[in-house]
């Protein structure tokens, strides 16, 4: 019984087999399932974007997306300059990553982790696409699509507990679209102080990992948690709006490259004049008294005019920001005020700042000379004498800017500021499409408070760049004022019946300055056909 039952078992398992063939093939061909429909197939114009992109996900950025472009340069540059790049960058890992072991392996109680080989490969990055961003600051602004599929060979050795392992690392895949900004812009090589990395998406990492020889990403679970976990560490850490800084330039040197910070406060009092000499016809003048510091034009301000007196007394105030008190001197000129015509001149002297003692109040008699020739005769002629007080403040070290600060931030007026006022900062940066109509040498009148400054003329340019700066001490924040900005080109030759043309001016009001302490943007100007100019407006509060 044992054995016929095993022949008929193996004989109906093999007419079983046979016949469910059969009917399995005749029903595969004959019966069609009535929900299958044809692929629709059509051309790829008429696919949408996303379409596009699901069935060719390796098109370069720079195709899918216009607000990329080609850099397919880049690309050959690094093909050339790989061999010598990996080198350097291999030796500048090991040197980074030196002292953070050092400083992390006692914790998990490993006697040493040294590198045995680091190579990134033979196969460079390549980069699909770059854009820029243009902003209003002193910025460059980048993003990159980058994917390296590389072949490097990174073998780590821990020893711990008298034993020893050994970490490879292979075939690595890394893809990012990192965000690189270079700011600020400087005008001394290579022009930027800084650089600033972030990611503007998590990063794909894809490796292989091999421990003791074997593959330890073969281990189930492991391959994805690894994956995941290095995401979010590097996502945590350089994730836009978080970045990786790296300095570039030394700021002790780069600060000598740049404006010239404020280091003190000048307070001028003028006081009254003696025996001037008589300019009007009638035997009178109408003199008054202006004066600035050497080696900045924005500080020039005035006394009031005192009609028909010889020995005037004006007992006015000024304060004048000062950036460099060892070169610059204080230059006081009395004028002869006329209603038609140019003032005269009728007098001039200088006081070098260095020859005060700070903080300790100074009265000076000078006496007014023709001009600053120690060697011209007429100097000794008697032009009268001018009384002033003065007192030099230089600001604490605190307040005085020793680094590379971001340029958006802004600081407290330093100490000496009036209490209650502050430091209004104008900074003129540049023009684009002003045009006259007879000329276009264009420079800027600034005008705050009856107070007038002026930038320096650029000859034939329809976008002139000016990069100027004015500073107004104020003793109360300018919440209800406006400042006056105004486009003008003067002539370069003489004789035109239009010497001078206004290409544009704006007003701005300053309450969004002082409660938002800066603004910098481009404003349209009246009477301009497209013409704008960029402002920077920065209020420093008294502390």
């Amino acid at each position: 019984m044992g054995l016929t039952s095993t022949i008929l078992g193996f004989c109906g398992f093999g007419m079983g087999t046979s016949m469910g063939l059969v009917v399995g093939y005749y029903m595969f061909i004959y019966f069609q399932p009535t929900d299958v429909k044809d692929p629709d197939v059509r051309p790829l114009v008429e696919q949408d974007s996303q379409s596009l992109q699901r069935l060719m996900p390796e098109i370069p950025l720079w195709v899918k997306n216009p607000d990329y472009d080609r850099i397919d340069w880049l690309n050959k540059f690094l093909g050339a300059m790989w061999p010598y790049l990996d080198v350097a960058i291999c030796k500048t890992v090991k040197t980074i990553a030196k002292p953070i072991i050092a400083e992390q392996t006692p914790k998990y109680k490993i006697d040493s982790v040294e590198f045995k080989t680091l190579t990134l490969g033979t196969l460079p990055p390549t980069f699909h696409g770059i854009k820029v961003y243009h902003t209003d600051e002193k910025e460059l602004i980048m993003e990159l699509s980058m994917k390296w599929a590389g072949n490097p060979n990174i073998t780590v050795v821990a020893k711990a507990f008298g034993l020893k392992a050994t970490v490879q690392v292979v075939d690595l895949q890394v893809f990012a679209c990192p965000r690189i900004t270079l700011k600020p812009l400087v005008s001394t090589f290579p022009c930027f102080a800084k650089i600033f990395v972030s990611l503007m998406e998590k990063p794909h990492v894809d490796f292989g990992l091999k421990l003791l020889g074997a593959d330890a990403m073969a281990i189930p679970g492991l391959y994805r948690f690894v994956q995941e976990l290095i995401k979010d560490q590097v996502a945590n850490m350089y994730l836009w709006p978080k970045y990786l800084e790296v300095p570039i330039m030394d700021p002790s040197k780069l600060i000598n490259t740049t404006a010239k910070n404020p280091v003190g406060i000048l307070t001028v009092k003028v006081v009254r004049a003696t025996k001037l000499k008589r300019k009007d016809l009638l035997g009178k003048s109408d003199p008054y008294v202006k004066l600035k510091l050497t080696e900045d034009k924005s500080s020039v301000q005035k006394t009031t005019v005192k009609h028909s007196n010889l020995n005037p007394e004006w007992n006015e105030d000024f304060l004048l920001v000062v950036e460099d008190p060892e070169s610059q001197a204080l230059e006081l000129v009395v004028y002869d005020w006329e209603q038609v015509g140019k003032h005269e001149r009728m007098g001039i002297n200088v006081i070098p700042l260095k020859e005060l003692t700070p903080e300790e109040p100074r009265e000076m008699t000078v006496s007014l000379l023709k001009n600053m020739d120690p060697n011209d005769a007429q100097n000794e002629k008697h032009r009268g004498e001018l009384v002033v007080n003065l007192v030099y403040k230089p600001f604490k070290k605190d307040d005085i800017p020793t680094g590379v600060e971001d340029p958006n931030a802004v600081e407290e007026a330093p100490e000496g500021t009036p209490a209650g006022g502050g430091l209004l900062v104008v900074i003129v940066h540049e023009a684009q499409d002003v045009e006259g109509k007879y000329h276009t040498n264009p420079h800027v009148r600034v005008l705050f408070r009856g107070e007038e400054k002026k930038t320096k003329s650029v000859k034939k340019n329809r976008n002139p760049r000016w990069e100027e700066d004015f500073k107004f001490m104020l003793e109360e924040p300018p919440t209800d004022d406006r400042i006056h900005l105004e486009v003008i080109s003067t002539s370069s030759r003489l004789g035109l019946l239009h010497p001078k043309e206004t290409l544009g001016y704006v007003d701005i009001y300053l309450s969004d300055v002082v409660k938002n302490k800066r603004i910098n943007g481009k404003y349209n100007l009246i009477d301009s056909n497209n013409g704008q100019i960029q402002v920077e407006l920065q209020w420093k509060p008294s502390s």
